[in-house]
């Protein structure tokens, strides 16, 4: 059965020259470009009032944006019995631990299998809220914390006070290279200009702050400890790597293995055989969207960030300071 939707918005000025069906699915993530590019072809997209019918357009920035279509229910988001990791819940809202490996929503390339199927399968009447309320995403390859909400009140006080920055989330990383100190990355993020999978610093992308310290050196890496004040698409990647720095593991911003001089064999095959991004959400702290209390949370660094931090440490006792 089909259900009229109508969306609205206005292009970003970071979006100038960007294809019309590129600009609109990055306003509306929820839907795939192909399905925007089919709207667009069949007049349904009107841009500052006027019909546009060619997805190659090119937007200026502050255009009003107008979507009247159909779309099918989208039997993708069906109840799937997952495992959830489950460190808090109450009557409002729940706390997940995600693994790695495992997608938060589904999306082109991923329809089933993610977290928030396993949600509707737990709880049914989350399918009632806005992305079943799920309020922020980490990556399929990062771990940690993140925050859910049960109904639509939590859900509306949770998003908005994410937009005030007013949720504190720390993260535990692994970076390549020497960093002699803690800093701020101030530096605006948009999607790749080639490359659709990428993000990138540019100049026009949305603003993006990243605080990190240092909290251990080793040769040739270092551990951190970071703090997102935004929350873009694979910010502390991005971030990192823009400070030539990326994460260990890290298949799209240049997390080849780097092994230190002499480092043993077990230490070049830990870093080898590495291959996701070397990032763990280990904090969150926000007020309750019901009762204002403040609370927080803390998940332990997963079991393979700790063996590499161990095999790191232990290079660093045998070798000591030479690569600094």
């Amino acid at each position: 059965m089909a259900q009229q939707i109508e969306l609205s918005h206005h292009i970003q000025d970071h979006q100038l020259g960007q294809r019309l069906d590129q600009a609109i699915a990055e306003l509306f993530p929820d839907y795939s470009r192909s399905r925007i590019k089919t709207w667009i072809q069949a007049g349904q997209v009107r841009l500052d009032g006027e019909v546009m019918d060619k997805p190659r357009h090119k937007v200026m920035g502050g255009e009003a944006i107008q979507i009247q279509a159909e779309v099918e229910d989208d039997n993708r988001w069906i109840p799937q019995d997952i495992p959830l990791d489950i460190v808090y819940e109450d009557d409002d809202l729940l706390v997940i631990n995600k693994p790695a490996g495992l997608v938060v929503h589904p999306g082109a390339g991923c329809p089933d299998g993610t977290i928030l199927n396993g949600l509707l399968y737990l709880y049914p009447e989350i399918g009632d809220v806005p992305r079943a309320g799920i309020v922020h995403r980490l990556d399929k390859d990062t771990t940690g914390l993140m925050v859910v909400a049960k109904t639509i009140p939590a859900q509306t006080r949770l998003v908005r006070a994410l937009q005030k920055r007013k949720i504190t989330r720390e993260y535990e990383a692994i970076a390549i290279g020497n960093m002699t100190g803690g800093g701020l990355v101030d530096k605006p993020i948009s999607r790749h200009s080639t490359k659709r999978t990428h993000m990138a610093v540019h100049e026009l992308g949305k603003p993006a702050i990243t605080h990190y310290r240092v909290a251990e050196h080793f040769r040739g890496h270092t551990r951190l400890r970071l703090r997102l004040e935004t929350g873009r698409t694979h910010q502390i990647r991005v971030h990192m790597a823009y400070l030539n720095h990326p994460l260990v593991g890290d298949p799209l911003y240049g997390g080849k293995a780097k092994p230190p001089r002499q480092a043993d064999d077990v230490l070049v095959q830990g870093l080898r055989q590495f291959k996701r991004q070397a990032l763990h959400a280990a904090m969150l702290r926000l007020d309750h969207p019901v009762t204002g209390e403040q609370m927080e949370w803390h998940a332990p660094v997963p079991g393979d960030m700790v063996a590499l931090t161990e095999l790191l440490r232990d290079d660093q006792a045998k070798y000591g300071e030479e690569d600094y």
